[in-house]
């Protein structure tokens, strides 16, 4: 995920640049790389001795383990493997319109536990939703716990524009929320965790798991369309999320695509929501009863398609049209010529993929080649997975906290 070179000469306190030589050395050890101190001198231009000592400090931390001997070289003497210890994760939790979702994500990668709960969430207070939530991530908690995982921290990712820092969701039109202030409710998810729990955009999570664990690796710039009951975005420039000045960019769920349409929930008209959200694309298909939930409509949906049922192929393909047209808009603003796809869309990739081809091809012939069009594997983990992954991420950057 990152790039490292040797440490700076930039003169500083001595405290500084030991902490800096502790970030740098921890960044040459991954999951499985079985680096050994001399690797890793190597790597970073410091002296094995430095090397040794900070390895020490890094042990002392917990997130480094260290997996027997390698062999350096055909006569060198035998070395330590080193490597990150999949006992230290975070925890993930995602709210969206119609469910809850937690989880625990090691230092490896490994989603080791996963819940899924559905929820009518719109329309309700923040606190009684916050409240089921908890309930779900005491017991993951408690699981890792029970799995000798130590949490470091954790991520909860909204379908919404949010202010990290403060804890608060501005606005989640599909929610119904303003301004609500979750804070100290992110601050009781693990009380004990040193490096606290963060608020982030749905999407953004998304596009970022996408990134570590999925399409995104190869990619390194693109667009992350997560389709859900609303639409969410998120830009990855160089393998780096690109959120904006104020952190709101890659909304492309309300990028206008049909001018004089539909009103959307953020009070707009004609977005992208309003013919390629999943409420649309069902009422379209016909698929419209209120008893069900969304995951049962969503595979009436599937099975209408699978059926070849007129309607819902109507329905899908109108959808991608649209789809085809935003991402160009997006694609042509911002120099892009990738796309990845979640959430319903990841889900309807068979029959959405052949008239979102069509509409990219006939509005920007080889802005977005088909090979460069990619439908996550992730499925509803890729939100909760990028929530984690963003305070390992910061436990990685700052292992000097986990010092006495």
């Amino acid at each position: 995920m990152r790039e490292h070179g040797a440490a700076s000469t930039t003169p500083g306190r001595v405290g500084d640049v030991r902490r800096q030589n502790l970030a740098l050395v921890l960044g040459n050890i991954g999951p499985d790389t079985r680096a050994t101190r001399a690797d890793i001198a190597a790597a970073t231009g410091l002296t094995k001795a430095s090397v040794s000592s900070l390895v020490a400090e890094l042990l002392e931390t917990g997130l480094v383990e260290e997996l027997g001997v390698t062999r350096d070289g055909e006569r060198g003497r035998p070395g330590v493997g080193l490597a990150l210890d999949a006992r230290r994760g975070a925890l993930g939790a995602e709210i969206n319109v119609d469910y809850l979702a937690v989880g625990v994500v090691d230092l490896h990668g490994t989603l080791r536990f996963h819940e899924v709960a559905d929820a009518e969430n719109r329309g309700r207070d923040a606190e009684d939703v916050l409240g089921e939530l908890s309930a779900l991530a005491r017991r993951c908690v408690e699981a890792a716990q029970t799995a000798g995982v130590t949490l470091l921290g954790g991520g909860l990712a909204v379908p919404g524009l949010v202010n990290p820092a403060r804890g608060t969701v501005l606005t989640a039109p599909n929610l119904g929320w303003r301004d609500a202030d979750l804070s100290t409710a992110l601050g009781g998810l693990i009380p004990d965790a040193p490096f606290g729990v963060v608020l982030s955009n749905e999407a953004n999570s998304a596009a970022l798991a996408e990134l570590w664990y999925g399409h995104g690796a190869s990619l390194r710039d693109y667009l992350f369309i997560s389709g859900e009951v609303g639409v969410g975005g998120g830009l990855v420039i160089g393998s780096e999320l690109f959120a904006g000045p104020q952190g709101y960019a890659g909304e492309v769920g309300h990028v206008v695509v049909e001018p004089g349409g539909r009103r959307c929930s953020c009070g707009g008209r004609g977005c992208l929501e309003t013919v390629a959200g999943q409420e649309a694309i069902l009422a379209a298909a016909g698929i419209t009863d209120g008893g069900s939930t969304t995951a049962a409509r969503m595979s009436a949906l599937q099975a209408a398609l699978g059926a070849g049922d007129a309607q819902a192929m109507s329905a899908v393909e109108r959808a991608g049209h649209y789809l085809g047209i935003a991402v160009v808009s997006a694609g042509r603003l911002v120099d892009l010529s990738a796309v990845v796809l979640g959430g319903h869309f990841a889900a309807l990739g068979t029959w959405i993929r052949p008239a979102l081809l069509s509409s990219l091809d006939g509005f920007a012939p080889g802005l977005v080649p088909a090979d460069r069009v990619a439908f996550s594997e992730l499925g509803t983990t890729a939100a909760l997975r990028g929530a984690a992954g963003g305070a390992l991420l910061r436990a990685l950057a700052a292992p000097y906290e986990l010092l006495p």
